[in-house]
């Protein structure tokens, strides 16, 4: 039966919608008859299948277990938990392919899917090959069946199994309700030190606060619990456990680029000259810091999906983006994993004799920055626009990368401007050496923008 989606919910990196709205369960079984289609068509048949706690997520997955049965798959139901979980049964039970039901950290009305397919991310034009083969009816033939797969021990204990400190450490931590909860509470009866989670139940309305730690005033509760309880480092994690948090002890934020330069140093003794990924939006510093620490720094394009595929090609054992999303492909599978990142951060930090978070933190080159400033422009306007700054650049011979919109370097530091991949939305940043650097990049885009029709945010 030949189905339509929503032409909002086929997204670049996964499919998302508004519950009741844009996204309903016949949407679910489509999805799942069109995905186990492609899994069959590529010579496969086992699909592993997870889901968050969101409100909806049960029925959501009921469908698409509905739908994947419909085509002749088998369906192996590892039950609800962060994604990274499913990422890992579809890994080491060697499915041909995987779903996620996840909104991530998005509102409690929304909801939505990520999946795998043969071991690599599935995203892009394979996602909206889903809504052609969905509109055809052009689906598989075949009965299916669905099994339970309790793989909930196994992976707390993987998760564990790298700790690799020398001392036990003060740490606090903040599920936000989300779907790490039940494991996180799990993983840290396996851990030395003393652990108090916050919020480790899952409850899909997200009743303390909204899980996504990029926003700071989403880790306010993490930092005064870090600070009374005399903690040596909070961590939080996002709705569906594949982006991380961290506060020092002190209570102060580090932000995904800083993260990944302590990851970094410590793989690069191990692992000298290895080439290390961050996202377009990382700071100078990052690069910089990888440079002089013997490493290979190099430059991604923005997305989950993206970098995952970028680390493949290249072979790096680690990368991150800004967001949060920390990619380990030494001693692990090169998946985003908020919970393992975690574990081999807390080893880094349990074996420094003298040193603090906040004193490696504070080691790092201080730079004068913008957080990620997002504005909206409209859908049929959005790459336009970074193409006719582009041009504008490349006529004044200006300085640029264009991997992901444009970075642009000068003098004082450098801006960026990107266009969204998943909403209607045009991304900027800007990091100078001082203040008035600073401004004078801001302005810099400013005018650029307004070039363009644009009116930059103030």
């Amino acid at each position: 039966m030949p189905h339509i989606f929503h032409p909002s919910i086929l997204r670049e990196y996964d499919i998302r919608g508004i519950v009741g709205e844009t996204l309903f369960d016949a949407d679910a079984r489509a999805i799942g008859r069109a995905f186990g289609t492609r899994v069959r068509r590529n010579g496969g048949r086992v699909v592993c299948l997870g889901w968050d706690g969101r409100l909806s997520s049960p029925d959501m997955a009921q469908a698409l277990t509905e739908g994947l049965m419909q085509v002749g798959c088998l369906v192996r139901r590892i039950g609800r938990g962060p994604t990274p979980m499913l990422y890992y049964a579809a890994k080491v039970r060697e499915a041909d392919g995987g779903i996620m039901v996840t909104g991530s950290h998005n509102p409690p009305n929304h909801n939505g899917f990520k999946m795998v397919l043969a071991g690599k991310p599935f995203f892009g034009p394979d996602i909206h090959d889903l809504g052609k083969i969905a509109r055809s009816g052009d689906y598989a033939r075949g009965e299916g069946e669905a099994v339970n797969d309790a793989i909930f021990d196994e992976y707390v204990t993987r998760l564990a199994q790298d700790y690799d400190g020398e001392r036990g450490l003060k740490v606090v931590w903040d599920c936000g309700n989300g779907a790490t909860g039940e494991v996180l509470t799990a993983l840290v009866k396996r851990l030395p030190g003393t652990h108090k989670v916050l919020f480790g139940e899952i409850d899909g309305r997200f009743p303390n606060h909204h899980p996504d730690p990029t926003e700071p005033h989403n880790l306010v509760a993490l930092q005064d619990h870090v600070l009374a309880e005399g903690a040596h480092l909070g961590i939080a994690f996002d709705g569906d456990g594949d982006r991380i948090g961290v506060v020092d002890g002190e209570g102060r934020i580090l932000w995904g680029d800083q993260i990944l330069v302590i990851l970094a140093e410590d793989l690069l003794k191990a692992r000298p000259g290895a080439t290390i990924i961050a996202d377009v939006k990382a700071s100078k510093v990052f690069f910089d810091e990888v440079a002089r620490m013997g490493g290979k720094p190099v430059m991604g394009r923005t997305g989950h999906s993206l970098i995952k595929t970028q680390m493949a090609e290249i072979g790096a054992p680690l990368a991150g983006e800004m967001s949060g999303h920390i990619f380990f492909a030494d001693r692990y599978y090169g998946f985003d994993d908020a919970l393992y990142a975690a574990v081999r951060l807390l080893g880094i930090v349990a074996r420094w004799d003298k040193e603090t978070l906040g004193h490696r933190r504070d080691r790092l080159p201080h730079m004068v920055n913008t957080p990620e400033i997002r504005f909206d422009c409209p859908e049929e306007r959005k790459f336009a626009v970074v193409a006719e700054v582009r041009g504008r650049l490349e006529a004044q011979g200006a300085a640029f990368n264009a991997i992901d919109g444009v970075r642009v370097d000068t003098e004082d530091g450098w801006w960026l401007l990107r266009a969204s991949n998943t909403q209607a939305v045009l991304v900027a940043r800007c990091e100078a050496t001082t203040a008035e650097g600073l401004k004078r990049l801001r302005m810099t885009l400013t005018e650029h923008l307004a070039a363009s029709g644009v009116k930059a945010p103030g």
